[in-house]
């Protein structure tokens, strides 16, 4: 039998600790005046953006090491002691080695197994559950889930319909087992449909289609969306699987302290807020300063909030997301950290 295969007594998986990082670089309304036919007006009516951040040298894997190097520092976490790494991500620094193995290896991680996890705005709530489930399997104690994108170097900045939309950051969290049950990941529910992938996806780049002078010459590898289409469903999806967690729970509005969506559009949040019957102060919001950070945007949200002194040990937290895939999810959290 392998070693510390079961533990035995059931745990769940807990946040046991938390960091972030976002660039100093910062493109506002004011930039995409000059570059494009465009307002601060309408941005900030259509999506509630006001800000994002942009990393200027390196790849998703220095935004993903910083996070995790603000968790170890301010937690006093010990790297050889994490057990695995999992980053959520749809711009790895290369095809291979992965995104994780090169933030394993700079933060010296060197006993923990690490891969990544592509489900673009979703990835993170995917990540968060398969590193719970590593825990409560038993046999491993402490998990790094981290959310980080660059989307930067995947948006055309002559596309308004896209470039506006996104920034670059990252996000972690330490997922370590509690058997107090009534903490942690209490919940999730995770869905993905194939058929949405011609409304969100990027054209080039892959084994389908390689890099050719023709498919950069054609724009082939930014991010194509069809927005009107995406938002008719991700509004849906969001709001719909939010209400399912809550009444696979028992929860009502007044239950829930803080509705944590992903930051792809200030309407579609709202919209699932509503959904909820959750009043505006229950609902994380920071899509004026950073944009759609796609795989960060949840966790950069928690650990803001949770810094700021705003989520507290025993709040219930209720995740969702919408991404290309089609994926979405949503996701039931019993804070336990002080």
């Amino acid at each position: 039998m392998r070693k510390n295969s079961r533990l035995e007594k059931p745990v769940n998986a807990t946040i046991t600790a938390v960091g972030m990082y976002t660039p100093d670089k910062i493109l506002d309304n004011k930039y995409f005046e000059s570059i494009l036919d465009t307002s601060d007006e309408w941005i900030t009516s259509r999506t509630g953006i006001k800000e994002r951040r942009i990393l200027e040298n390196g790849g998703t894997s220095v935004m993903a090491t910083k996070a995790m190097e603000d968790l170890i520092k301010t937690y006093n976490v010990n790297p050889e002691e994490i057990d695995a790494i999992i980053v959520a991500t749809i711009t790895p620094d290369m095809f291979f080695p992965s995104t994780s193995c090169l933030v394993q290896d700079n933060i010296g991680a060197k006993n923990a197994w690490a891969f990544d996890m592509a489900a673009a705005c979703s990835g993170f709530l995917f990540a968060l559950q398969t590193g719970a489930s590593l825990i409560e399997s038993g046999a491993y104690k402490k998990v790094a889930v981290i959310g980080a994108d660059k989307m930067s170097s995947i948006v055309d900045y002559t596309d308004r319909n896209t470039c506006l939309l996104f920034g670059d950051g990252a996000a972690a969290v330490l997922l370590e087992g509690t058997e107090d049950l009534e903490y942690g990941l209490i919940d999730t529910k995770l869905y993905s449909d194939g058929a949405g992938r011609k409304s969100l996806y990027m054209k080039a780049g892959g084994s389908a289609t390689p890099p050719t002078h023709e498919t950069i010459d054609q724009r082939l590898h930014y991010v194509y969306q069809d927005g009107k289409a995406v938002f008719k469903v991700a509004v849906k999806g969001m709001a719909d699987v939010a209400v399912e967690v809550m009444e696979r729970n028992g929860l009502t509005s007044e239950d829930v302290a803080y509705l944590v969506p992903h930051q792809a559009n200030l309407r579609i949040i709202d919209a699932t807020a509503k959904r909820m019957g959750l009043t505006d102060d229950k609902v994380c919001k920071n899509i004026q300063k950073y944009g759609n950070t796609t795989a960060a945007t949840i966790p950069l949200c928690i650990v803001e909030y949770f810094k700021e002194g705003k989520i507290k040990k025993g709040d219930n937290l209720i995740l969702a997301a919408f991404g290309g895939g089609f994926t979405w999810g949503g996701a039931y959290i019993k804070w336990s950290l002080d």
